[in-house]
């Protein structure tokens, strides 16, 4: 069983290896794999697969199984249930909007690390207590942007985050260049209308572009 610093260390290395994280929804399975082949050489191999279509699963264990330069995570996980299906789909890191006893609990007993959601002073102190020191920052727009994220450095100084939600081209810079921020995740690299015509160089030019995104 990995440590909670094995855990934490691992979730590091993965938000630190690119700027930007895609937030994908998957409506067919098929989809999958060649959307995640075409993240992956625009120079942003991970990805977290939301749950929230029925395909979510399948779309997790056929990158798993078949794109191996791809770091395929689960998103929109609700509960310790969805947490241990997701793991057992092949997620190597699991994303959840918000942080519960439930949660803390299931990610305690897994080494697939946990990236829990935490918006004010006293969820963000929960999850640090649990031993989570990166947090998702979800939903980051509505919840104050990157004012807000820059007013938690001094009290959360060992805290990071990955703020998701209303972040795009436009902004994405914004957030990076916060010392707290460690990446961004966002779903403009992957619209829904270049999947469903299946146009994978414009995806790959779109994650090169992310790919290239400085952080502060």
């Amino acid at each position: 069983m990995a440590s909670g610093a094995q855990r934490t260390k691992d979730l590091l290395g993965i938000m630190t290896a690119q700027p930007v994280i895609p937030v994908i929804r998957i409506a067919r399975v098929a989809d999958a794999v060649p959307l995640a082949r075409a993240l992956a050489a625009g120079g942003l191999p991970a990805v977290e697969i939301t749950l929230r279509t029925p395909a979510a699963l399948d779309a997790i264990r056929a990158v798993a199984a078949e794109v191996p330069e791809a770091i395929v995570g689960a998103g929109t996980i609700l509960d310790a249930r969805q947490f241990d299906v997701a793991a057992e789909a092949g997620a190597r890191f699991i994303v959840s909007p918000g942080f519960t006893p439930q949660l803390a609990a299931a990610a305690a007993d897994s080494p697939v690390p946990l990236l829990p959601g935490a918006i004010t002073p006293g969820e963000i102190m929960a999850a640090a207590e649990a031993g989570h020191s990166i947090l998702k920052f979800f939903p980051a727009g509505q919840a104050g942007g990157a004012a807000f994220l820059k007013a938690l450095t001094s009290p959360f100084a060992g805290i990071r985050f990955c703020p998701t939600g209303g972040i795009g081209p436009d902004n994405a810079a914004d957030y990076l260049a916060l010392e707290n921020v460690v990446c961004v995740g966002g779903s403009w690299v992957a619209p829904d209308a270049l999947v469903a015509a299946g146009r994978w160089g414009e995806i790959t030019d779109l994650a090169r572009r992310a790919s290239e995104l400085k952080r502060g």
